[in-house]
């Protein structure tokens, strides 16, 4: 596949799962920022942070947004090193979701929601786990099905090779 084919898999799904009502943070957005880079290469970094680009745009901005935005390109940075088993393949996209919860509840309290201090930092974070859940389960379920089509994709591949 070309990288215009792929970048336009990437904004469809991104957009389907951001546009279509969902539970607050049930998008294929840490799934893919972990697996399209470590399946296509770091090349399609850029692909994925355009995608939420775009969604953003039609969304709105936020005041977290380079958080948000920062999280994906180091999601995307490290899914290289997991691209070892299913298993850990998974532990690295699940590892993606708990960057992207820390990274960017530190934004919200860099923003002042919570107040300057250790307890604001703790509140911040509390507040927030109902919303981490909806990210694993989410990240869990795209991840699910990206390592279905990953195992077609890889089988194609090593036939290809074969003839």
């Amino acid at each position: 596949m070309n990288y215009v084919k792929i970048s336009l898999v990437v904004l469809f799904t991104l957009s389907a799962s951001r546009f279509i009502p969902h539970p607050p943070n049930f998008t294929s957005l840490l799934a893919l920022s972990f697996y399209i880079p470590m399946v296509f290469g770091f090349k399609f970094i850029p692909a994925v942070v355009l995608s939420l680009v775009f969604t953003d745009l039609i969304l709105g901005f936020h005041s977290t947004i380079l958080f948000t935005w920062g999280s994906v390109i180091l999601i995307g940075l490290l899914s290289k090193f997991f691209n070892v088993s299913i298993l850990v393949r998974i532990f690295g996209a699940l590892l993606g979701a708990v960057i992207f919860f820390v990274l960017t509840n530190f934004g919200v309290w860099l923003n002042g929601f919570y107040g300057y201090t250790i307890d604001g930092l703790i509140n911040c974070y509390i507040l927030a786990i109902p919303f981490f859940s909806y990210s694993i389960i989410s990240t869990l379920f795209f991840s699910a099905i990206i390592e279905t089509f990953y195992k077609i994709y890889k089988e194609k591949k090593k036939r290809a090779s074969v003839k």
